[in-house]
Formats: C-alpha cells, sequence, structure tokens
C-alpha cells in the first residue's frame, strides 16, 4: 500500500501524474512521453511494486520489473529516461 509520504517522490515537474491511489499510480514522464503504471498488491510481501510500462497511450502495458518501494520504481523509470534518450542501441 502506498502511504501518502511515499507518494511523495512523485515529482509533479518531471511526471505528469495522472492517477494516484493506495495501491496504484499511474504517471507519464514528461521527457519520454512514456506512460507508467505502478502497483502494489502486497503480495507476496508488503512493499513489492510491479512496474507496468508504454510507449504511448494507445499501447498496451508491459511488465518493466519490479521494485521494493515506490521511491525505488521511480529511481527505476529516471534511469529508463536517461537511457531512452541517450539514445538506446537496438
Amino acid at each position: 500500500m502506498f502511504s501518502n509520504e511515499d507518494l511523495k517522490c512523485l515529482d509533479p515537474e518531471y511526471f505528469a501524474i495522472i492517477t494516484t491511489d493506495a495501491y496504484d499510480v499511474t504517471i507519464m514522464s514528461r521527457n519520454t512521453g512514456h506512460y507508467w503504471y505502478l502497483h502494489n498488491p502486497e503480495y507476496p510481501e508488503q512493499g513489492t511494486v510491479i512496474i507496468f510500462h508504454k510507449h504511448k497511450a494507445s499501447h498496451p502495458y508491459h511488465q518493466h520489473g519490479r521494485a521494493n518501494t515506490l521511491r525505488q520504481a521511480v529511481r527505476s523509470i529516471r534511469g529508463h529516461d536517461r537511457w531512452q534518450m541517450n539514445g538506446r542501441k537496438w
């Protein structure tokens, strides 16, 4: 479950915050335009965050990874943005 303290790591200058609640966060990176859906099912253990990603609003989400905290998930997204903007290698 995401607390109000957890949600403070979502910088509104970096992310367009689409929706947040106790278990789900949907954001868009202002740098890449990519969408991120972060889900905390508290299963199998409390603190697990599943990271889903898509490149455009019309695309379906795919699982991108997992994190232990929302802050860790945000660091992962920022790292992905850096990789994306620095000319990813195919």
